[in-house]
């Protein structure tokens, strides 16, 4: 499967957008993870927003992309998410490759740093992140500090 990509600054997005990420977020981060947290927290504002649409105009995958200095010292990819209905398609591995392209051609090429859930450590690592610091929870969900050079 192949999606059409697009990314987007916040002042940017339709309505119709910012409704279907949010959506998406909501479905997977506290609904299908049981966890309650401030997902719409005051960063999406300072965010360029990735979305991955299907051929049907559906939104299958999803992140947000920071420059340096807003959510860690480095540039940096949070809120990575492929719809489950659209899972298995190796969507995450499309996502997180046009992230990370799509971070060097707006901030140029440096090091990424993300708060990535624990069990996807080795999906994180084949692209080439590496864990700094000690382990952490955050919303009781075991995170790890990882940098890209």
């Amino acid at each position: 499967m192949t999606l059409t990509w697009t990314h987007k600054p916040f002042p940017a997005l339709t309505l119709s957008e910012l409704y279907a990420l949010l959506q998406l977020r909501s479905e997977v981060f506290v609904v299908e993870q049981t966890c309650a947290f401030q997902d719409i927290d005051g960063q999406d504002q300072a965010a360029w927003h990735l979305l991955g649409y299907t051929e049907g105009g559906e939104l299958a995958a999803y992140a947000r992309l920071f420059g340096p200095g807003i959510s860690y010292p480095e540039a940096s990819i949070g809120r990575v998410v492929v719809s489950p209905r659209f899972r298995r398609y190796g969507l995450g591995r499309q996502l997180l490759q046009e992230a990370l392209a799509t971070v060097a051609a707006q901030f140029g090429p440096q090091p990424i740093q993300i708060g990535a859930q624990q069990y996807l450590q080795q999906f994180y690592e084949d692209f080439g992140f590496r864990q700094v610091g000690e382990g952490y929870l955050e919303d009781g969900i075991p995170h790890l500090h990882m940098v890209r050079p």
